[in-house]
């Protein structure tokens, strides 16, 4: 896995069922974490199309993926 910058954006890689977010989703990472067994995490925060805060939450970083140059971003309803 890549490195991380915190905040960068990235990409989820799993669907987050609770917060209605979904793989694919950008997320701008606000704070990394390490658990005492040694597990990477991150706290992130989501922000709808017009820049409003929708969700924060942390995650483990293999549910995080950096973003690439051949992708592009899109719009969804929630």
């Amino acid at each position: 896995m890549m490195k991380l910058e915190l905040y960068s954006d990235a990409m989820l890689t799993c669907d987050l069922p609770h917060h209605r977010l979904r793989r694919g989703d950008i997320v701008k990472l606000v704070e990394r974490h390490v658990a005492p067994d040694g597990t990477e995490g991150y706290s992130i925060e989501v922000f709808n199309a017009v820049g409003d805060t929708i969700a924060v939450t942390a995650v483990p970083s293999s549910a995080l993926e950096v973003l690439r140059g051949d992708e592009i971003l899109c719009a969804r309803v929630m």
